[in-house]
């Protein structure tokens, strides 16, 4: 049985059919649910990041106009379950985090008590007449003070800060290091880090009295996993919850939580039986939205003179803040930063350590990337000072040592399944005419102009199924996915996933994975997504999973759907199967120039009874399929970044960016180059300005846009793109994920470039974001000791 199809869809530069409704203003995000009678929540939140809540008084409130309830910590512990993130991992201490705080607020900006009214106005009004009487307690707002002995505990339950602890290990890199010939070692910073989300979070809880059924909108990348945590919160069926993720204004992880708000806001709505509605504003976001990459790394790197690599060994603390974030727990980012630190490299002998400590601060959580572009920024600067140590070019250097062989398991026990490591060290070189871009950085240095040359090389875990959790023992069950491909009467297909889109094109790209397989126009397809009521069950979207797991999904259903589609056509032709070709949505018989059925004949065929059909074939013309991939499958690229640097304002500029991507086959090249033109416009914010600072007392100091500063046109260079297509030996069509590695590669390519330009000044580059400010002190530090 073949399928001809004309023209190409997978592979093919297809428009968004997004855009029309996002760029003409007819999305539909939660704020746009406007049910009847609905109500407004708003937040009282902790001025505190460490006290006792001794009396929380709500009653002026109450007689404020407009205000139809209050609730505090204390009444809603009754109605909901605290938001406890369970692991079965080894030395990890579970905490609770209730939905409105009770007993004690553990970093500002928790919420304390919320005001539902008729108005967002009026909520907001009335949370000035709460009055809550606090006690302050000790803080700890340093990952390494809060490790200390006797300090302020964050939990006392606990009996310590650190939260969890793990390692990976092989070989013995102990004695690999003692007899290295040449020995790296640095500590490397990266500092704490926001979304920054378009559309901020926010929900919308309806419950049906009649029906018992309660519905939730929320800006979220995972209706399921959000379904099945309400459920058992709330001690309710999951078949009696409905989460609907309408259009959202970006994820990137941030998105993937279950949140204090939403929990409080289904309690409100099943209590009040009205609608409930809460959008975040910016000042909130900053403070409560989960946050990412505060680390520490302590790294050793040993090699020979020839520049081969004989041993790694790291300690790595994380600031994991002041809850374990639900489901995924506080492993997410400690377990991942040690997991992928050796990179693309053959490590013989490895060691890493990783501590997630308690801090009084937001929670840390997943952001695109989950601790890869912190650990490629620690190792890819190693292999820079590495190569600097031996007088050998850095490109040479990673050439020597990427991996060449697949599948190759890494120290940490991942499985790279496919890499074109060399391969995309090598179309960097050319796409960049390094050999130039060397000769015109001596030009400039006699100049006083300090130009930069930065690499950074990645390979990153995509796709998993349910062999690896994103978070070691977490209890909620990840891994597969499920798509309904169904052709109704006309001749149309539907397509149903359980993932949920926010920004990546799925309706896009999952439309050309099912058209491309059941053989109909891009144009027939229309894909249904985030929805519980109607979806099949699935996980959600982060990982870079959407095109593996929901592409594999819908390969397996449009080709069951194609299969009996032709299986019916040829009953009705008197034909054989394998004398059927389907293109086009036609059927057409092979040698035969004219078609000589249409997927609609056929459709209607497949209602219209078993008569019309093959006997003992039950009518209909739809199939769900589920997809799990396993081990997931390994995606990778090069990222090259031309910086010029000025050393007396430390004002960088970025000149140039060059991405070497291998995402296996792409699905739609122009989907695939927007997703690395964003990912790397956040990742160059990561590097050069992006910070979330804290004072000792808890306090955050970048509460506004006007202080913490994400990109703008201004310092986003042009970016070039270049596809390699290693298809993925483990993973249907061949996919591989890509959404987040413009953002893993790039602050390591950028800390490169600046390192690189400023190496007359004898300056290494050990924090991130490396702002003007730190770059001055550098070279004052620098010059001062010569």
């Amino acid at each position: 049985m073949t399928t001809t199809l004309t023209p190409k869809l997978v592979g093919a530069r297809v428009k968004r059919v997004e855009d029309r409704r996002l760029l003409t203003g007819q999305g539909h995000y939660v704020d746009d649910h406007r049910p009847p009678r609905t109500l407004h929540a708003a937040f009282l939140r902790s001025p505190h990041a460490h006290a006792r809540i001794m009396r929380v008084d709500g009653a002026a409130a109450l007689t404020s106009p407009g205000v139809v309830a209050v609730m505090t910590g204390e009444e809603i512990a009754g109605l909901a379950k605290p938001l406890r993130a369970a692991s079965t991992m080894p030395d990890y201490k579970e905490t609770s985090m209730p939905a409105l705080a009770a007993g004690k607020v553990r970093y500002v900006g928790e919420p304390v008590a919320v005001v539902v009214a008729e108005s967002r106005y009026a909520a907001e009004d009335a949370l000035d007449r709460i009055t809550v009487e606090y006690e302050p307690r000790p803080l700890v707002t340093d990952m390494e003070a809060a490790l200390g002995e006797g300090g302020p505990l964050v939990h006392d339950e606990a009996g310590t800060n650190l939260i969890l602890w793990r390692e990976f290990a092989v070989g013995d890199v102990d004695a690999a290091l003692r007899d290295a010939e040449v020995v790296v070692r640095e500590r490397f910073r990266f500092y704490r880090h926001a979304g920054i989300c378009m559309e901020n979070r926010g929900c919308l809880a309806e419950y049906d009295v009649g029906a018992g059924r309660l519905t939730l909108h929320s800006s979220t990348q995972c209706p399921n996993i959000l379904r099945d945590c309400l459920a058992d919160l709330l001690d309710m069926p999951e078949h009696s919850i409905r989460v609907v993720a309408p259009d959202v204004g970006g994820g990137f992880g941030v998105k993937t939580p279950l949140y204090q708000e939403e929990t409080t806001a289904c309690v409100l709505a099943m209590r009040l039986r009205r609608p409930i509605k809460w959008v975040e504003d910016r000042r909130e976001d900053l403070l409560s939205t989960i946050q990412a990459w505060d680390e520490i790394l302590d790294v050793e790197l040993g090699l020979r003179r020839d520049g081969t690599f004989v041993g790694l060994r790291a300690n790595v603390y994380v600031d994991v803040g002041a809850y374990s974030i639900f489901p995924w727990t506080a492993a997410i980012e400690p377990v991942q930063s040690i997991s992928f630190l050796p990179g693309p490299y053959v490590i013989p002998h490895y060691r890493g350590r990783t501590h997630g400590i308690a801090t009084n601060k937001c929670p840390l959580g997943p952001y695109r990337g989950v601790a890869r572009p912190v650990s490629t920024f620690a190792m890819e600067g190693m292999v820079d000072r590495a190569a600097r140590r031996i007088g050998m070019d850095p490109t040479e250097l990673r050439l020597k040592n990427y991996i060449r062989e697949f599948p190759y398991k890494s120290p940490s026990g991942v499985v790279w399944d496919s890499g074109s490591f060399y391969e995309s060290m090598l179309k960097a070189k050319e796409t960049l005419d390094y050999g130039a871009l060397r000769a015109e950085q001596q030009r400039l240095r006699a100049q006083g102009r300090y130009l930069g040359i930065g690499l950074a090389s990645y390979v990153e875990l995509t796709g998993i199924g349910s062999a690896i959790p994103v978070a070691p023992g977490m209890a909620i069950t990840t891994g597969m996915e499920a798509a309904t491909v169904r052709v109704d009467p006309s001749g149309k297909v539907t397509a149903l996933f359980g993932i949920a889109s926010h920004g990546q094109s799925l309706e896009t790209t999952l439309a050309q994975v099912v058209a491309g397989e059941l053989g109909v126009p891009f144009e027939d397809v229309k894909v249904l997504h985030g929805d519980t009521a109607v979806s099949p069950y699935g996980t959600g979207t982060y990982a870079s999973r959407s095109a593996v797991l929901g592409g594999g999904a819908g390969i397996l259903a449009g080709r069951a759907v194609r299969e009996k589609a032709l299986a019916i056509a040829a009953h009705m032709l008197e034909a054989n199967v394998e004398d059927l070709d389907l293109r086009d949505a036609k059927f057409y018989v092979k040698g035969m120039p004219q078609p000589a059925l249409t997927l609609r004949e056929v459709a209607k065929s497949a209602y219209y009874g078993v008569k019309h059909i093959p006997r003992d074939m039950e009518p209909g013309l739809e199939s769900t399929r589920f997809y799990d991939p396993y081990f997931g499958t390994a995606s990778n690229a090069t990222h090259a970044a031309v910086v010029e640097v000025d050393p007396e304002t430390g004002r960088v500029q970025v000149r140039k960016f060059v991405v070497i991507e291998d995402c296996g086959v792409v699905i739609n090249p122009m989907v695939v180059e927007g997703q690395a033109h964003g990912g790397v416009a956040q990742g160059i914010g990561a590097a050069l300005l992006e910070e979330l600072v804290y004072d000792d007392k808890g306090q955050l100091l970048t509460g506004t846009l006007m202080d913490y500063l994400i990109p703008t046109a201004s310092e986003v260079p042009d970016i070039e793109v270049v596809h390699l297509e290693t298809p993925s030996p483990t993973a249907l069509g061949g996919f591989k994920g890509m959404g987040e590695g413009g953002t893993i590669g790039a602050p390591g390519a950028v800390a490169n470039a600046v390192a690189d330009a400023l190496t007359p000044f004898g300056v290494e580059v050990r924090e991130m974001p490396i702002t003007p400010e730190r770059i001055v002190r550098l070279i004052q530090a620098a010059r001062a000791r010569h």
